[in-house]
């Protein structure tokens, strides 16, 4: 596969995973059972293998040179807050309060890892 399409398969997981988490956060804090079913949990993992594997593929296409930009450095510590903040949004028996806080974090820290991808600034749309 050229780059092109393993960047359109990447940005494509990025939009499904992003959605997939507004629509699991946003049921889980209006207390939807479905939330945390077997299907609601297993197929987020199964995007998120497509994600990463386009990830390391271009790399992998540009011999490893953005391992060396600081914009992707920031974005992947970025993507830890995500994972965390997405992990508390939709854990039972926290406080709702907290939860809310929490998906309304992780959907702005995925804003901001969007924009650093497209602008390749660290800043992001901070910069602006």
């Amino acid at each position: 596969m050229d780059y092109e399409t393993v960047r359109l398969v990447h940005q494509s997981a990025v939009l499904v995973s992003v959605a997939g988490f507004a629509v699991r956060g946003a049921a889980s804090l209006s207390g939807a059972a479905w939330v945390h079913g077997r299907i609601a949990r297993s197929l987020p993992h199964l995007i998120d293998t497509v994600l990463f594997a386009s990830a390391l593929v271009l790399i992998g296409l540009r011999d490893g040179e953005q391992l060396r930009e600081t914009w992707l450095l920031v974005k992947l510590l970025a993507l830890l807050a995500y994972i965390g903040l997405g992990g508390i949004t939709l854990r039972r028996g926290l406080p709702r309060m907290l939860r809310k806080g929490a998906f309304a974090g992780a959907l702005v820290t995925v804003a901001w890892m969007a924009s650093v991808a497209i602008t390749k600034n660290p800043q992001g749309f901070l910069a602006w």
